[in-house]
């Protein structure tokens, strides 16, 4: 597990297998975000979290002109609980790496999207993970 998640709680981990959408954050050429709706899956074993989407899109291209691993954020909120993941991206295209990162969307999100040739993974390694994911019935009172 990576260090970065293996340092938070059990209830981080169990927030990035519910049913949220979250956001990316990439950097344009010209170093101003880009922040898209997207669905992430998190492996926290292998501390590395994964967006499917097609290679035509501005989020791709992004990756792409950091010219290597490029600084990206995955982020997503319910309430008062909130999750960022934080590292490196590159674009995979290998059909099993796909295969995999369709397969785990998946199971988080109870569909699998049809076929596309064009769809590639976003891969991110994590470097950071942040939060307050404990719900608000199990935190301690302010009394």
């Amino acid at each position: 597990m990576s260090n970065a998640i293996s340092s938070q709680p059990d209830s981080y981990t169990e927030f990035w297998s519910e049913y949220h959408l979250c956001t990316l954050t990439t950097l344009r050429p010209d170093g101003r975000p880009h922040v898209v709706p997207v669905g992430v899956t998190l492996d926290a074993a292998a501390g590395v979290a994964r967006v499917i989407t097609r290679k035509s899109s501005k989020k791709v291209a992004n990756v792409l002109a950091a010219g290597g691993p490029a600084q990206v954020a995955v982020c997503q909120v319910d309430g008062g609980r909130w999750a960022t993941l934080e590292g490196t991206a590159e674009v995979c295209t290998d059909a099993a790496a796909v295969e995999d990162a369709v397969t785990r969307y998946g199971q988080r999100y109870g569909r699998t999207p049809a076929p596309d040739p064009e769809r590639v993974v976003i891969q991110i390694s994590i470097e950071r993970a942040m939060g307050h994911t404990v719900p608000a019935a199990r935190r301690p009172s302010a009394a």
